[in-house]
């Protein structure tokens, strides 16, 4: 039987993470399914989880007033989803979206801030990782801007 523990030390994000880290990080974690189509987060709202996805895909969007949702990427297993539980002022800066029934395991961004106060070096981990999904981001929103204008 696969544990949870073994699953992230094997994912990875978790890659050469310290046992004691991956530990307190299982503490804060849950099982969720979406739905197809269904709302994971709201841009603007509260943020406070940050998700790993183990099944199907999910769509990060903006809301324009003119064209609707668009969407800027979208993510499939083994990706993480989610970064703005990590600094104030804590609200989503994107919309997500199910594209199909989907599977993650959910991180509660509170449980691991707490725990990240109490163990810098966790916290100093965490940030290390997450600076990497962000910049990941940022280059694939860089790479969309340029294929969007040179076709001007």
């Amino acid at each position: 039987m696969e544990t949870l523990e073994r699953f992230l030390s094997d994912h990875p994000f978790f890659h050469n993470f310290q046992q004691r880290h991956l530990g307190l990080i299982v503490g804060c974690a849950s099982n969720v399914r979406f739905d197809a189509n269904q709302l994971i987060f709201r841009e603007g709202e509260k943020a406070n989880t940050f998700y790993l996805i183990r099944r199907g895909k999910v769509a990060l969007q903006v809301v324009s007033e003119r064209r609707g949702p668009i969407t800027v990427l979208t993510l499939g297993e083994g990706e993480i989803l989610g970064w703005s539980w990590l600094a104030p002022p804590y609200q989503w800066r994107f919309t997500a979206r199910a594209l199909q029934p989907t599977q993650v395991f959910a991180f509660d961004g509170e449980c691991l801030r707490i725990k990240a106060e109490e163990d810098h070096d966790l916290g100093y981990e965490l940030l290390k990782r997450f600076v990497g999904v962000i910049a990941g981001r940022l280059e694939a929103t860089r790479l969309q801007i340029i294929n969007v204008y040179q076709d001007r």
